[in-house]
């Protein structure tokens, strides 16, 4: 009986993680498998092709509109992730502390994660484009009297700029949710001892964070390399790719650049970077969890 009893609820796991698993391997390691196969022949997304070995992947260190690409992307997603998790924290211990209307807030702040990216980004296209020229020309505020969006030195400043504000709420969330976790009394000790707020912050706070902190690290920084539906309201990679990531090159030149296999391998040495980063930030943050 007992074993029975055992085999039935295998069996509930089973059916409960067959259905995920199976959608899984459909859109996500079929592809993967797939993607890696075009790597290494000179298909253009349609007709036949043939095996080109490793062509493609040598091509890809030799390639100057690839490389400013990596330039551009490692670029904004450093910047990108620091941001995110600076103002994240902050937004956190804000709404985490005792003021009114915290359900209320952490509701609006989350909002711009709850909008899809596109639309964000065309919303901001045009706050970019008319609003803020608009409003600097009534103002005589020279610099910003032309979009900031057309400059090849200013357009991936709004990019940013759209991209931290979306990604800030998902970070907070999970911040509020770092913060709630932790013990009371470890605060009131505190107290006891006279700690300053700072020192609450580094040597109470923070310790119990850090397993949120590595999460939050991993998660920003991933979704900053992949960074495409922004670039792909705001700037199309302009003006004159300065903004061109490697997710909107691979799109771009692969579906309709007649690049399939090019860049199949473009997309397979960059999961591979993704990878490298993800494993390396949880080795350092995992060191600093036990130095804390």
């Amino acid at each position: 009986m007992k074993n029975k009893k055992v085999l039935s609820k295998r069996m509930t796991y089973v059916v409960m993680i067959a259905p995920a698993l199976i959608l899984f391997i459909l859109f996500n390691t079929i592809p993967l498998i797939t993607g890696a196969f075009y790597s290494f022949t000179n298909y253009k997304g349609y007709g036949s092709f043939e095996f080109v070995g490793l062509r493609n992947y040598i091509d890809l260190f030799s390639d100057a509109r690839v490389g400013n690409s990596y330039l551009f992307t490692f670029k904004y997603a450093i910047i990108g992730t620091l941001l995110v998790n600076v103002l994240s924290l902050l937004l956190a211990l804000g709404l985490n502390s005792k003021i009114k209307f915290k359900s209320a807030l952490r509701a609006v702040y989350f909002l711009p994660n709850v909008l899809g990216g596109l639309v964000v980004g065309y919303i901001f296209s045009f706050i970019f484009t008319y609003i803020i020229p608009a409003i600097a020309s009534a103002l005589h505020i020279n610099f910003l009297e032309n979009s900031i969006l057309a400059g090849e030195d200013t357009a991936w400043i709004g990019v940013l700029i759209v991209g931290v504000w979306q990604a800030v709420a998902m970070n907070t969330i999970i911040y509020i949710s770092g913060l709630q976790t932790i013990p009371a009394d470890i605060y009131e000790a505190g107290m006891i001892d006279g700690v300053t707020p700072w020192q609450k912050f580094r040597h109470l706070t923070l310790p119990m964070l850090m397993p949120f902190v590595t999460t939050n690290l991993i998660l920003s920084t991933k979704n900053m390399l992949m960074v495409f539906d922004q670039i792909m309201a705001l700037t199309k990679g302009g003006p004159a790719q300065s903004t061109e990531s490697i997710s909107y090159l691979i799109y771009k030149n692969g579906m309709d650049g007649g690049q399939f296999g090019f860049q199949s391998a473009n997309a397979v040495v960059f999961f591979i970077v993704i990878v490298a980063i993800s494993i390396f930030q949880m080795v350092i943050t995992n060191k600093k969890e036990e130095q804390l």
